[in-house]
């Protein structure tokens, strides 16, 4: 019992960092535009009714209607969280990105990320010149009526990145 009251006496006082802070854009590194929240998660599904209803009935979340983007090929369902949200996708059409990634993955899982900017058009300046390729060389309207525009994710570490103005 000593020992383990040493133990414990001795160990080092941790000392925590505000996390928002440690992800914060240097200004310094992009001064014409700054990286904001996360404003939601993709999940590409094979069934999105029921995956809303899942949301809705069992978790209990606030779950938007069901938005067709025939312009992006999907189906979009929003799910509200305390300080994000959760985008629901499902093909719209043959020709839909999200036909193919359920043809690789027919249960469904993480489409993307969606991170809030400034100024999208400063950060796809910027990240050209730092060699991070976008999809497309113009943002289109998003789901939220805003420019967006996605990063290879060859570029982003295997992830793809969705940036959206803010």
């Amino acid at each position: 019992m000593y020992f383990t009251r040493a133990i414990c006496r001795t160990r080092p006082l941790v000392r925590t960092t505000n996390v928002l802070r440690s992800f914060a854009t240097n200004t310094a590194t992009n001064p014409a535009w700054k990286l904001g929240i996360l404003n939601h998660v993709a999940i590409a599904v094979p069934d999105i009714d029921k995956s809303a209803g899942f949301y809705k009935n069992v978790m209990g979340a606030k779950v938007s209607d069901k938005v067709a983007l025939p312009e992006h090929g999907v189906y979009t369902v929003f799910v509200e969280l305390g300080n994000t949200k959760i985008e629901l996708l499902h093909p719209y059409g043959d020709k839909s990105p999200i036909e193919n990634f359920l043809k690789k993955k027919p249960d469904g899982g993480i489409h993307h990320v969606c991170i809030e900017v400034d100024d999208i058009y400063a950060a796809m300046k910027d990240l050209k010149e730092k060699k991070v390729r976008a999809l497309d060389p113009e943002p289109k309207i998003g789901a939220h009526g805003k420019p967006v525009v996605f990063l290879h994710p060859k570029d982003c570490g295997g992830v793809l990145v969705e940036l959206e103005q803010r």
